[in-house]
């Protein structure tokens, strides 16, 4: 993947502090109803977990996240599924995994794989 490619993170989850809270306690009570693999996967009750933050450092590639409030914003787009990973170059976002692929994933080792091949 060149320099000029972003690859973009959107979570299943919408931004701000009540909707982290229930996030939290979602993912603590309920964890099988719970509807952002992307986030079960690569962040605990706390925060980002520490082998999923050493991955992304290693990616060669500048990453953005965002919620799905934010990605609504910024992109005008509410119909893609979600959790997904989208390769932005210029003004071209494209998918690059898909909600289905992410929740396919059970562990971080699998994303990471998922992720790692995509990009080679």
């Amino acid at each position: 993947m060149t320099a000029e490619k972003t690859l973009v993170f959107v979570y299943n989850a919408d931004s701000g502090l009540f909707n982290t809270l229930t996030d939290i306690a979602h993912k603590v009570f309920s964890p099988e109803t719970y509807s952002c693999n992307l986030c079960a996967i690569t962040y605990g009750n706390f925060g980002i977990r520490t082998e999923w933050k050493e991955f992304l450092e290693t990616l060669d590639v500048p990453l953005k996240f965002l919620h799905r409030d934010e990605f609504e914003k910024e992109y005008g787009r509410k119909d893609p599924e979600l959790p997904a990973i989208f390769v932005q170059t210029a003004n071209l976002l494209e998918p690059f995994i898909s909600s289905s692929e992410i929740n396919s994933c059970h562990s971080i080792d699998e994303l990471k794989k998922l992720i790692t091949e995509r990009l080679s």
